[in-house]
């Protein structure tokens, strides 16, 4: 299951992510999503991980403190399900 992870700090990195994500099982990808002209976090990722983890990682995750933020935590829908393409959160607070 892919999960949308969001409010991430700048400055947290791809092993921090994964070492929050790890003890709930293992974590077969993170993909922090970067902006393109100015190379730095855009405050969200997915992180990839079997169905059974990603359950407990929702439920236990949705928003704990990383570096100091409340992540939200959500399982990502695939591009299909979303009319601008890519992956987006079951909480897409702009949808009218």
């Amino acid at each position: 299951m892919n999960l949308y992870v969001s409010n991430l700090g700048f400055q947290v990195t791809d092993q921090a992510l994964k070492a929050l994500f790890e003890p709930f099982g293992e974590v077969a990808s993170v993909n922090i999503i970067m902006d393109r002209d100015t190379g730095r976090s855009r405050g969200f990722a997915f992180v990839e991980m079997s169905d059974n983890a990603a359950e407990k990682a929702i439920k236990e995750l949705e928003g704990a403190q990383l570096e100091g933020r409340a992540i939200s935590v959500s399982k990502a829908r695939p591009r299909s399900e979303n009319k601008k393409g890519g992956f987006t959160s079951d909480r897409d607070r702009y949808r009218f």
